[in-house]
């Protein structure tokens, strides 16, 4: 009977014990080193430099979830100092500054307009996005990241709009309801809001804002 490499590696896997029950052929048995095509080494040590390369991958892995951690334990701080920023707020001014202050300071967010419409008082309300542009607004059921699609969303930036190349937009409703509202966030840099960034914590701070000016406006 001929056997071929694929029916010794059929065999191999379909009797995993084969290589404990016959053990010698560890140190028998050579393949090429894994740094060093031309040196040939024991099945036994290229084990081991598999394992050392596996362990070396979980420690990549885990230095990447301790950061990730870090982030996200950073991010929540900065979002809780906004909520008390914003809950201590007094008025509709107060609650811009706030809200502008922790984004430019804490986030490090260079540009951010608020704008609303359709609310009471009215004080907030530049006027400076048309109908068009509210509805579509209106229609995201998420922050949107990436460039600026419609030049006027850029007239909230008022003079900074010409050095806006990204944005992040961020609807601002009551608990699910039509958009009343829009936090802008802007950059200079194109890739510092883009379409695939995740959005939670915009959301959140969207939530907030929408809250804040809700209530400085009842």
């Amino acid at each position: 009977m001929n056997m071929n490499a694929n029916d010794v590696a059929r065999y191999l896997r379909d009797n995993p014990d084969f290589l404990a029950q016959h053990h010698e052929l560890f140190t028998q048995l050579t393949v090429p080193h894994p740094q060093h095509g031309g040196q040939a080494i024991s099945l036994a040590e290229r084990q081991l430099h598999a394992l050392r390369d596996k362990i070396r991958l979980l420690e990549q892995k885990l230095a990447e979830l301790i950061r990730f951690g870090e982030e996200n334990d950073d991010v929540s701080a900065k979002v809780h100092r906004l909520a008390a920023a914003l809950a201590a707020a007094g008025g509709a001014d107060e609650a811009r500054q706030a809200l502008v202050s922790s984004l430019q300071e804490d986030f490090a967010v260079p540009y951010v307009a608020l704008e609303t419409w359709g609310l009471a008082g009215g004080a907030l309300d530049e006027g400076r996005l048309g109908e068009q542009v509210r509805r579509q607004l209106d229609a995201l059921r998420h922050p949107y990241c990436g460039a600026p699609e419609h030049m006027e969303v850029l007239a909230c930036f008022g003079e900074a709009a010409p050095h806006v190349r990204s944005v992040a937009l961020i609807p601002l409703r009551r608990r699910g309801g039509a958009a009343f509202g829009v936090l802008a966030l802007g950059s200079a840099e194109a890739e510092r809001f883009y379409a695939e960034m995740g959005t939670l914590y915009l959301g959140r701070i969207g939530d907030l804002a929408a809250a804040a000016v809700s209530v400085v406006r009842r």
